[in-house]
């Protein structure tokens, strides 16, 4: 077995390289020398995710418990602890410099003295997600206390950060593609597309070893990245692009993945977190499809007592409830639209066109037409103006344009989906930090510093602090979802785990030395807390450059700005 050490090792080296092509050759010299099983971990692992998607495990660690651990297995003291975190900001850091110091206590026997290995890692891992009930948190913090306890200071370092899920290493899903195709001589493009379509990196990595990509495919009960639409320039020009298209309402909802298999329901959100215990009305809608198995895409939207929908925080509360869901769900009820269709009956229809897709989606809903998105095909851009106006009238977002001919494209944003919506500019920013407020909102996280990614680093970089557009009762609902998220506090300041994003409108983009993208927004405003979105959906460096180029003649060209 693969010892856990050579596994940290990696990533100390790898976090030390800045360039992207050295990263991927050492993850690919890595794995190639792994075992199956020690292959689908490892692949998983060096970008922060722990499970499949098909486990339907999340970690559920927060600081509290991490650093609890951390005491338990050390022998230090908590306000230790945080005196490191407030030197470094680094919860692996941390963990290292504690386990160099630690005081031998317990546990000693429990592995005869043999070294971690990645198989060892992850199984504690799995308990510690498993761990449920009124004593879940004990065990959650046992677990990780056998882990600092048997691990060495490097281990330590990436046993917490995994915990967290914030490996900090530069290296996402793309690095790690790269590098299975490297390591075992296969096309790029053809571990993309298996990737695409089970959104399982360990799976993918066993496969790509075996030489068995072609053989993956969509799966019931597995979730997958969902197609994206790109912003379209106008609807003329949209429709002088495309042609023929599926004219389509934006509506102003949450989108759903629904996974039908015989009477089991599945519900995975945009961020593909199973949400289906706090949707109880789509789960009995989706039963209706008359099909055995399905797996569909669409959007849930809550309807108002006036018929309109509501505000997109309303719906927020839906897929965010645990307890009193029946309660919330007669004070928020939700409508489902469907429009697209990724499985039927055990085998996968994404190659599918569009209008083939959608014919078999109609003929399945039909017991329940209303649950159907409507769509016109047309090439009339008066007929796509006037759906246009419809939508912005009835209160939804605008327009969807399609290419009929086009397959369903998982985890993609391209032209074969354009989005036509009169909003102003705006950008969606990982929230990295936060300060504590003053007066009667002391109590309250009351402004968040904003994070662009750098894809050539795979970091984070800080564009500027919002604070405009937020109510008491928005800060007392960010507190919330953000208290768990801290991972050190310097006077006012805290460090949050990147997980959130910000869709923030803004004045204009400025060069700014503040800041580590060298940017600034000009008068930023929450327009929405988009936590339906997962991080690789933020706006990146690259774009906030191009935008910024655009402005004011600063380029010449306006056909360089990123859509």
């Amino acid at each position: 077995m693969t010892s856990f050490q050579r596994f940290a090792e990696l990533c100390q080296k790898v976090e030390g390289v800045s360039g992207s092509l050295e990263k991927i050759d050492l993850v690919a010299a890595f794995l190639a020398d792994l075992d199956e099983s020690e292959l689908s971990i490892a692949s998983s692992f060096i970008m922060g995710t722990l499970f499949s998607p098909s486990l339907d495990l999340v970690i559920g660690v927060g600081p509290s418990i991490l650093y609890e651990a951390l005491a338990r297995a050390c022998g230090c003291s908590m306000e230790q602890i945080s005196d490191m975190l407030r030197a470094t900001g680094d919860p692996g850091l941390v963990a290292a410099a504690v386990v160099e110091k630690r005081k031998p206590i317990g546990f000693a026997a429990f592995l005869g003295g043999e070294s971690l290995s990645i198989t060892d890692v992850y199984q504690r891992f799995l308990a510690v997600a498993r761990a449920s009930g009124k004593r879940s948190q004990g065990a959650k913090v046992k677990n990780l206390q056998f882990l600092f306890s048997q691990a060495t200071s490097l281990e330590a370092q990436y046993i917490a950060r995994l915990a967290i899920e914030d490996m900090r290493i530069g290296v996402g899903e793309g690095g790690v593609r790269d590098a299975l195709a490297k390591a075992f001589a296969r096309n790029a493009n053809d571990v993309e597309r298996a990737f695409n379509l089970t959104n399982d990196m360990g799976l993918v990595a066993v496969s790509a070893r075996a030489d068995t990509l072609s053989d993956l495919s969509v799966m019931i009960n597995h979730p997958i990245k969902m197609m994206l639409a790109q912003l379209g320039e106008s609807i003329p020009a949209a429709m002088q692009e495309l042609g023929l298209v599926a004219l389509e309402w934006k509506y102003d909802g949450a989108r759903v993945q629904i996974h039908k298999d015989g009477e089991k329901v599945r519900i995975f959100s945009r961020r593909l977190e199973d949400v289906t215990a706090s949707l109880p009305e789509i789960v009995q809608t989706a039963k209706r499809i008359r099909a055995d198995s399905a797996i569909l895409d669409g959007e849930a939207v809550a309807i108002g007592k006036d018929g309109r929908p509501m505000a997109f925080q309303e719906i927020l509360k839906r897929f965010r409830r645990k307890y009193d869901v029946e309660k919330l769900a007669l004070q928020i009820p939700l409508h489902l639209f469907l429009f697209d269709l990724i499985y039927l009956d055990g085998k996968s229809v994404v190659d599918l066109p569009l209008t083939e897709r959608r014919m078999l989606l109609e003929r399945i809903a039909k017991a329940d037409p209303s649950i159907l998105a409507d769509e016109i095909q047309s090439d009339s851009p008066e007929l796509a103006e006037k759906i246009y106006r419809q939508a912005l009238d009835a209160g939804h977002e605008g327009l969807i344009l399609k290419n009929p001919a086009s397959a369903y494209a998982p985890g993609k944003r391209g032209k074969n989906w354009l989005k036509i919506k009169p909003v102003m500019e705006t950008l969606d920013l990982v929230v990295i930090g936060a300060k504590w407020g003053e007066g009667r909102r002391a109590s309250f996280l009351g402004s968040y510093r904003l994070g662009c990614l750098d894809q050539l680093t795979g970091k984070l970089l800080d564009i500027g602090w919002v604070a405009t557009g937020l109510t008491d009762e928005a800060l007392a609902d960010l507190t919330e979802t953000f208290r768990e998220l801290i991972l050190v506090q310097k006077g006012m300041e805290v460090e949050l785990k990147p997980a959130v994003i910000f869709e923030v409108a803004y004045e204009e983009i400025q060069k700014s030395q503040t800041y580590s993208s060298g940017y600034a927004l000009r008068f930023p405003r929450l327009v929405s807390v988009r936590d339906d979105k997962s991080l690789e959906e933020a706006d990146t460096l690259e774009r906030v450059v191009s935008i910024y180029r655009v402005q004011r003649g600063r380029n010449d060209s306006a056909g360089s700005r990123l859509k």
